[in-house]
C-alpha cells in the first residue's frame, strides 16, 4: 500500500512512537503546531471519517480514548485539542483517518 500512514504504522517509515497497541499507533507530528502535537492513527486503513463504517464505531471510540491517554501522559491537564480533518476542504492532507492531539499552549477559537 502506498499510504504514508500505513507505512509509518508498519515501520517502513521511521517515526517517534508515543503510544501503540493492536488497534492504533500514535507518533509525534514532524511539523508540530503546538508544543505537544501527536497523531493517532488506526492500524486499519480507513481513508477518512466519512469512509468509516458502522463496524468501525469501537475503533473510533478507542482512538478518542487513546487521545485522552496521551494527553494525560503528556501532562496536558490544563487542556488540549483533538482534531479530525475530513476531506480536502476540511484540511485533510493524508488519506488515512487520524486524530491530532495538540496541547502545551492556549488554544484559540475559531481554529481556522
Amino acid at each position: 500500500m502506498s499510504c504514508l500512514f500505513c507505512k509509518i504504522v508498519d515501520g517502513s517509515i521511521p517515526s517517534a512512537a508515543v503510544y501503540q497497541d493492536d488497534r492504533c499507533y500514535a507518533f509525534a507530528d514532524i511539523h508540530p503546531h503546538a508544543p505537544a502535537h501527536v497523531l493517532v492513527v488506526p492500524r486499519k486503513h480507513i481513508a477518512s471519517l466519512a469512509d468509516a463504517e458502522e463496524s468501525d464505531k469501537p475503533l473510533l471510540g478507542h482512538l478518542l480514548w487513546v487521545a485522552a491517554e496521551i494527553a494525560r501522559t503528556k501532562g496536558l491537564g490544563k487542556g488540549y485539542r483533538v482534531v479530525v480533518n475530513n476531506g480536502e476542504d476540511g484540511g485533510q492532507t493524508v488519506d488515512h483517518i487520524h486524530l491530532h492531539v495538540l496541547g502545551g499552549r492556549s488554544m484559540h477559537w475559531p481554529p481556522g
